[in-house]
């Protein structure tokens, strides 16, 4: 399989590498964007930076990443922190097993390599949720190290470069733009090309309009209908999902449930309602997204219990914002006790 991949991105590969580096550097060098994580080379704060990113848009992680670093500043600091403290934190920004995993990441930099983060990618690679594109990004932002990194947006510039055909989210499609960003790469000093490939994406070469006229190396670009790119397998279908929850206030107190699985894990939400046990008045209901699930929220006023289960506890309504809670969960209880007053 190599040996073909290796033969195909042989045929399509860019012609005048070196005059596509030195345009795209020039251009980056005029009109790259001003990024609190681009002013700085600390691998501490290149990490986090690369974790809250992950499917998170870069106006949502600025206040984000500056809270971040004022309470955690350093791999120590965060290694020392308890997860409940991590969690709130991070609460808001979703996707909470990439905090969980920088905690993890954070613990095992402070146990190994008494708080600094190695020069190597190898190391890099071996820390928790740290991916081929964490690892990558780390090692070319913190240490300009020359090493391909691939995510949306410099995967989309490299479809249109070359026309891809492939879907972009197969095994071999993934390996044509992994080998591409390789060939593409500079001997060394990678940290300027490699941003200047991902802002080209964010800035001029985007999913929809993009500004093919302005491209810094449109002459090198083959595509004709650069909208169409890249493909992608068709997306699974949407799932609907009902999830029941009460609203259960006594004295000012909210009775709060602890979750234990994957998916939430260490945050509070509203008490599951079962499927057997009666509704009174519905209360609130949303819907919002969770991957390829449509979850509809609906929360019924229910009395106070006769006693609460181990993972539930009540909260003081005036204290919910020192909570980590589940976003949805977190809407639903600010939009109540807004009412509730």
């Amino acid at each position: 399989m190599a040996i073909k991949l290796r033969a195909l991105a042989a045929k399509i590969q860019i012609e005048n590498p070196k005059s596509l580096r030195q345009k795209l550097a020039r251009w980056f060098r005029q009109h790259g964007r001003d990024l609190p994580w681009r002013r700085t080379h600390d691998p501490y704060a290149i990490m986090v930076s690369e974790f809250m990113l992950q499917q998170t848009q870069v106006v949502t992680v600025r206040d984000y990443y500056a809270r971040w670093l004022e309470r955690f500043p350093d791999f120590n600091a965060l290694a020392a922190a308890s997860e409940a403290d991590v969690l709130h934190v991070w609460q808001g920004l979703g996707y909470y097993a990439r905090a969980r995993n920088l905690h993890r990441a954070a613990k095992q930099v402070a146990d190994l390599h008494s708080g600094q983060l190695p020069n190597d990618l190898v190391a890099i690679s071996a820390l928790p949720g740290v991916g081929r594109y964490t690892a990558g990004a780390v090692a070319t932002f913190a240490f300009d190290q020359a090493t391909p990194i691939i995510d949306a947006n410099i995967a989309r510039v490299i479809a249109r470069l070359l026309d891809l055909q492939e879907p972009i989210d197969t095994k071999r499609g993934s390996e044509i733009l992994w080998l591409t960003a390789e060939e593409l790469l500079p001997a060394k000093s990678g940290r300027v090309h490699n941003s200047a490939l991902m802002e080209l994406g964010a800035l001029l070469c985007t999913p929809r309009a993009p500004q093919c006229p302005i491209c810094p190396i449109r002459e090198h670009c083959r595509t004709k209908s650069p909208e169409s790119l890249p493909r992608k397998k068709p997306r699974p279908k949407t799932i609907a999902l009902a999830e029941n929850c009460a609203w259960i206030v006594n004295d000012g107190n909210l009775l709060l449930e602890q979750q234990t699985g994957s998916r939430w894990r260490g945050l509070w939400k509203l008490p599951v309602i079962g499927e057997s046990h009666p509704r009174n008045k519905l209360l609130l209901a949303f819907d919002y997204p969770f991957t390829n699930h449509r979850v509809t929220l609906s929360v019924y006023a229910s009395r106070v219990p006769m006693e609460s289960r181990p993972n539930q506890q009540w909260v003081p309504l005036t204290s919910i914002d020192s909570i980590a809670l589940a976003a949805p969960h977190r809407r639903a209880i600010k939009r109540l006790a807004a009412s509730h007053k």
